[in-house]
């Protein structure tokens, strides 16, 4: 904008000088450097989370709603500066056990910023956009979610070893092999908007991965290679186990009705499903376990046959 610009400019002779080994440094310089400078911000998006920082003397807001508003107002002035910034989910029991462990005083603004550079670096994040603070919430802990699902499933393949016969590494193998069907899966299902959701009971928690994926008419898969990863990782540990994992397809295409698909896992096979075992697995809720009224424009279809190799033979 040219009014900034010349805004600048007459800033730069209003600006305190400072000498800096020798050289004159402005405060528009800094303030330049500012604007290059990313910047992450430690979000306590519930209210639980936001009572748990409380007990902390130098945690000074009382009230959560207020604290989102004061949140929302941050990210504005930083985003009309110019600077980048992101928002990071920051849970209050990771970082008391951050702070034991690295020696640091829990109760400390110093602390809780080095925490937040910490998860930004290895953590979900959400770039601040000029997206409603609530939007971004939605994001964010759908990010964490599926991240803590990613690590929590391969740690367990990890876990796995090897097999104690052949020497296999059980959940590489099944990686592999949960790799190949995915491919399988979008390769057969053609060109269209597919919503694919993979889900397995382990001993602990029910694991659940979606993707979504574009296919041109002519052309590649367009995959997230975040979110395939993922979805292969859930597979792959229905594969390990031999738990009754399935997976459902919706596919998009314009000017028809949306098509639903469904396969259980059998032996490192996705085995197709009837019409009838999509349409009650699709419309019956998955807690409850009470029927949920179909969807008008949506068609209930058998699983398809995805041409996938048969598995290799472990013993």
């Amino acid at each position: 904008m040219i009014d900034s610009a010349l805004g600048d400019i007459m800033a730069q002779t209003r600006n305190k000088r400072t000498t800096v080994h020798g050289r004159t440094v402005t405060t528009t310089m800094r303030r330049t450097l500012r604007r290059e400078a990313p910047t992450t911000i430690g979000l306590l998006t519930d209210a639980e989370d936001f009572a748990a920082m409380r007990r902390y003397r130098t945690f000074t807001f009382d009230d959560h709603g207020v604290y989102l508003e004061q949140v929302e107002a941050l990210l504005k002035a930083l985003a009309a500066q110019g600077v980048h910034t992101t928002v990071a989910l920051f849970d209050p029991l990771e970082y008391a056990h951050y702070c034991a462990e690295a020696g640091i005083a829990p109760d400390t603004p110093a602390g809780r910023s080095r925490f937040t550079a910490e998860i930004a670096a290895c953590g979900a994040t959400v770039t601040y956009e000029g997206q409603p603070l609530d939007a971004l919430i939605q994001v964010l802990v759908g990010r964490a979610v599926r991240r803590a699902t990613w690590e929590y499933a391969t740690l367990l393949l990890a876990g796995l070893g090897d097999c104690a016969d052949c020497g296999l590494d059980i959940g590489g193998a099944a990686f592999d092999r949960a790799s190949h069907l995915l491919e399988r899966t979008l390769e057969a299902a053609g060109p269209g908007t597919h919503h694919l959701v993979c889900s397995t009971p382990t001993e602990n928690d029910q694991l659940l991965a979606a993707l979504h994926t574009d296919r041109p008419t002519a052309g590649p898969v367009l995959l997230d290679t975040s979110e395939g990863a993922e979805f292969v990782s859930v597979l792959a540990v229905a594969i390990a186990l031999e738990s009754h994992g399935g997976v459902v397809l919706r596919t998009s295409t314009p000017g028809a009705p949306d098509r639903v698909h469904g396969w259980r896992l059998s032996r490192g096979n996705l085995d197709p499903l009837t019409a009838g075992e999509v349409f009650s697995a699709y419309c019956t809720d998955a807690d409850t376990g009470e029927p949920v009224a179909p969807e008008s424009g949506v068609e209930y279809c058998a699983g398809f046959d995805i041409g996938a190799d048969e598995p290799e033979e472990h013993r």
